[in-house]
């Protein structure tokens, strides 16, 4: 036998080893072809920790072929070839699709998408058929740009007006905001591909948010932070949900299994995947535990923290295991993982004319005096004041900020309508904006000094003025009570002597609301004979506005959220943001359930516009409520007929309340419980709706037994146009107190909260 050298024995052993290596490549199990179990077995520790965290350039390992063509997304999970486990791509936001202008550096490939109207705009259509659509257009252009999950929608509660992301959110109502959500998720997702609802839950501030503590009671939790997040996960099963930055009562929300895996999972049936914001939390473990599948957006350290803590048994691998396989099956379902040819050419033609109709569609006019100041004949001159006639804010910015191809602002739309533009007031805008406009995306657009003698010659020129107030805010911080909230001095100079010069020739003053939240009216209202609040409505933004102003849609939005008389006024002023003040480590959330409408009907607090309201170029009669039974067993259904009563084509949002009996607890003087939008009407012409309520419907949350409990008693179904314009009421019994749903006794506040109180004693 001949010699065999070491050389040739270490070579011998390195070929035999890659034949191996080839054909256990060959027989490994393949994502799509395999059981997901059996993949999950046969990958390594190190592979599962990388895919649980999620990869960009800073992670060590292969870089997805998603995070080479999404650039500018915010977002990627790693790709391991061996299984065929693809990298996905994940894209903010709520108001459009956000990454870079351009893919990969070829300039000839732009990026262009719809910048939609913001999320409080959209709810405020109270139209879940027109959420719908959006969501449908919205999806589309996700999938054909090669992204996989959308980062939207946000849906956390308007708790205060002062929150800087407020525009993103819906309501300071759960079913507005829910079922908002719902048809919002069911459109996008009908693309094939993801949405992540967040923040769950509590997210109601910009102030610290990665830190602060929000104290909240169960009760509150449930009725209120809670619900709008469960009606979403029941009726729309989003693929992924995000969690919040913030702690609720102690833990981190990402780091709480109560939260991620007790609610969300076991009580709720959510079955897809959780996922960390930005950065969120402080222990990874804790993460995993919690059944975070994926953190978000990865780091070196985070996956070296995860395979020490399974070596030294301070992780489960079963944890890990599972968190896996939920991840995989979420990847079974992207487009990513399908090999989807994106085209990156949407029908933007086509989706900017939904984003139009939508965004007019969502408008308030909050006012329009006996006089009619609204509509305007197309043609008539108007004097156009406020930098955001000039300068239209679309959108927040942040996250939820958007760049699309061109934007229309209120000058563009009005003069594309046929309105003509008096006086040299563009081009002193342009010359100001040109000298004074150093700020930055983060500040307020400054408004101007414009001299009673300029003011008295356009009300001598125009036919009518309009005034634009302009507000900016966004991610990262917070808005402010003055010079935010409140007008600006120079803001309340202009409208008065707008007012008063255009008053005295007998011509209108009209003051559009160009801003993402709540901002004061009460103390300058009187000035205008009409304020529209388109809010910020996307890229279509003047288009739309024009065609309100002209008539030729009929406003229909009804305000989401209350406008109260003073900041002070707000039941949760007091604690807002929390304390320290300058950067709030705790904040107890004192109101209670007492949120937004819930309390100002119920401690018959006056506002300056109700939640639920809004007006119309034409009038609606209510008639005929009745109920299917006057006792209520397992259902019951209420119907009535909307007739227009006016002189134009309208359309009507219709809003059911329930005034429940209190024997155990103090409940809110009336509560949302369902809501429907007509067809357009014509004159004379009527719609029956019809609204069913269920066990859980009638429910409050009792603490101490931690259910669901409907008291037995008299209730009553008020039905109208606002919170407090109810038109029809009727009452049905139930005969005892039933226990509707048990849940678990979790997420327990770690202090006593003071809560808000109407009735001392029951």
């Amino acid at each position: 036998m001949k010699k065999i050298t070491l050389a040739k024995s270490c070579l011998l052993f390195i070929v035999l080893t890659a034949c191996c290596t080839v054909y256990s490549q060959k027989n490994l199990p393949q994502l799509g072809k395999s059981p997901v179990s059996e993949i999950v077995k046969a990958m390594s520790l190190e592979e599962k920790a990388q895919l649980l965290v999620g990869t960009n350039k800073r992670v060590p390992g292969e870089i997805s072929e998603a995070a080479i063509r999404g650039r500018g997304a915010v977002g990627f999970t790693g790709t391991i070839s061996r299984f065929g486990i693809p990298g996905i791509i994940m894209a903010d936001g709520p108001a459009g699709v956000r990454l870079q202008p351009y893919f990969i550096d070829d300039k000839k490939i732009s990026y262009t998408p719809t910048a939609w109207p913001v999320g409080i705009s959209l709810a405020s259509s109270w139209d879940v058929n027109l959420l719908n659509e959006v969501g449908i257009a919205f999806g589309n252009e996700v999938k054909e740009y090669g992204v996989d999950i959308l980062l939207a929608p946000g849906m956390n509660i308007i708790r205060n007006p002062l929150n800087g992301r407020n525009f993103e959110y819906y309501s300071e109502d759960p079913v507005v905001s829910g079922y908002i959500a719902s048809a919002f998720v069911k459109g996008v997702q009908s693309n094939g591909v993801g949405t992540s609802i967040k923040h769950f839950i509590a997210n109601n501030q910009e102030a610290n948010r990665d830190k602060v503590n929000a104290n909240i009671s169960e009760r509150a939790l449930r009725e209120i932070y809670l619900r709008g997040f469960e009606i979403a996960v029941k009726n729309a099963n989003p693929l992924t949900v995000m969690t919040s930055y913030n702690k609720v009562n102690g833990l981190y929300t990402s780091e709480n299994p109560d939260l991620t895996t007790t609610i969300l999972r076991n009580e709720w049936g959510f079955k897809n995947l959780v996922m960390t914001d930005w950065n969120g939390g402080s222990d990874v473990v804790a993460q995993m535990k919690a059944r975070n599948n994926i953190i978000m957006p990865g780091k070196t350290s985070q996956i070296e923290q995860i395979i020490a803590a399974v070596n030294e048994g301070k992780l489960d691998l079963k944890i890990v295991d599972k968190n896996i396989e939920e991840i995989l099956n979420l990847i079974l379902q992207t487009s990513s993982f399908k090999k989807y040819n994106y085209s990156n050419n949407p029908d933007l033609v086509g989706h900017a004319a939904i984003a139009r109709n939508a965004a007019s569609e969502s408008m308030v006019l909050l006012k329009n005096n006996s006089n009619k100041a609204l509509p305007l004949n197309t043609g008539t001159k108007v004097a156009l004041y406020g930098a955001a006639s000039y300068e239209t804010i679309i959108g927040g910015f942040g996250s939820g900020a958007v760049l699309p191809s061109y934007k229309i602002s209120i000058l563009d739309g009005l003069t594309n309508a046929g309105y003509r533009i008096t006086g040299n007031l563009k081009e002193s805008y342009a010359a100001y904006k040109a000298k004074t406009y150093a700020a930055s995306a983060y500040d307020q657009i400054p408004e101007m000094e414009i001299s009673q003698d300029v003011i008295n010659q356009t009300a001598n020129d125009a036919d009518v003025a309009i005034l634009t107030i302009g507000r900016k805010s966004g991610e990262g911080g917070d808005r402010q009570v003055n010079n935010d909230f409140n007008l600006f001095d120079v803001e309340k100079k202009l409208i008065k002597n707008l007012s008063g010069a255009f008053h005295a020739k007998g011509k209108k003053i009209v003051v559009i609301i160009n801003a993402g939240s709540v901002i004061e009216t009460a103390s300058w209202r009187d000035y205008a004979d009409a304020i529209l609040l388109p809010w910020q409505p996307g890229m279509e933004a003047g288009n739309a506005i024009a065609d309100v102003i002209s008539g030729k849609v009929n406003p229909s939005g009804k305000l989401t959220v209350t406008f109260p008389m003073k900041y002070e006024d707000e039941p949760s002023s007091t604690n807002f943001p929390g304390t320290p003040i300058d950067k709030p480590t705790e904040v107890i959330y004192k109101e209670g359930i007492y949120v937004g409408y819930r309390y100002y009907n119920s401690f018959k607090a006056q506002t300056a516009y109700e939640f639920g309201y809004g007006l119309s170029y034409t009038n609606f009669n209510y008639s005929g409520l009745k109920l299917s039974t006057s006792k209520f067993k397992d259902k019951i259904t209420a119907t009535l007929t909307v007739t227009n009563s006016g002189k134009v084509s309208g359309k009507e949002v219709v809003q059911l309340y329930l005034t429940a009996p209190e024997k155990t607890l103090e409940k809110p003087s009336e509560e949302l419980r369902a809501f429907a939008k007509t067809n357009l009407l014509k004159p004379g012409e009527s719609q029956t709706i019809s609204f069913q309520l269920n066990p859980r419907d009638l429910a409050s949350y009792n603490t101490e037994q931690s259910s669901w409990i409907a008291d037995g008693g008299t209730y009553t179904v008020k039905v109208g146009a606002s919170s407090r314009d109810i038109k029809l009421t009727k009452e049905f019994k139930l005969a005892k107190d039933i226990e509707v749903e048990k849940n678990h006794k979790v997420l327990t506040p770690t202090i006593t909260i003071n809560e808000l109180k109407r009735i001392k004693q029951l």
